[in-house]
């Protein structure tokens, strides 16, 4: 049992979930993907007359399984799993953080998405509202998600998939490097 809770080296992890591609395509010929989820509830819950949720959504319901499975092994990781220690911090992090002033790593963590009380304020669900429309939006627009695209698109070979993989590192290096160490002087 302790075995499991402690965090897997890359190369197993990794090797587990790059194995979930070819597991689906050899048994059912399905596509690993997360995002289109919410099209699929959305039509089976709200049948209206839009036809971006007319198609046979049942055909799909394998993948809302899936993403419910993914919930409550996270539940149950949760609850049964996880580590009592505190998360260790690599120290060149801690250092860098303490350059902007932050000597409590756990400090970092946004109020407004982990406080009741900030939450309810206009701050707070702008940044909800705002980030999970920009999010939905940016993985609507770029034709799936990131764990799509990285996982199942470039295992597939497909252009696309490597340019919005490439797009989705540029961005995360940009905000980890350039602009996240502007937002923590202010």
């Amino acid at each position: 049992m302790e075995f499991l809770q402690q965090p897997w080296p890359w190369y197993v992890a990794g090797a587990l979930i790059g194995l979930t591609v070819p597991a689906l395509l050899i048994l059912g010929n399905k596509h690993f993907g997360i995002s289109a989820n919410l099209r699929h509830a959305c039509a089976a819950c709200f049948p209206a007359k839009i036809p971006f949720f007319q198609y046979n959504w049942k055909k799909e319901a394998w993948n809302l399984f899936f993403v419910g499975g993914i919930l409550i092994g996270g539940l149950l990781a949760t609850q049964f799993l996880s580590d009592p220690n505190p998360v260790q911090v690599a120290p060149a992090l801690l250092s860098e953080l303490k350059e902007y002033g932050i000597e409590d790593h756990s400090k970092v963590l946004p109020k407004e998405l982990f406080s009741t009380d900030a939450l309810f304020t206009l701050r707070g669900l702008v940044m909800l509202v705002g980030g999970g429309f920009l999010v939905g939006f940016g993985a609507r627009y770029a034709g799936g998600c990131t764990s799509g695209h990285s996982i199942m698109g470039i295992s597939n070979l497909q252009v696309p998939s490597m340019i919005a993989t490439a797009a989705f590192m540029a961005g995360g290096f940009l905000m980890a490097n350039l602009i996240l160490p502007f937002i923590l002087k202010l």
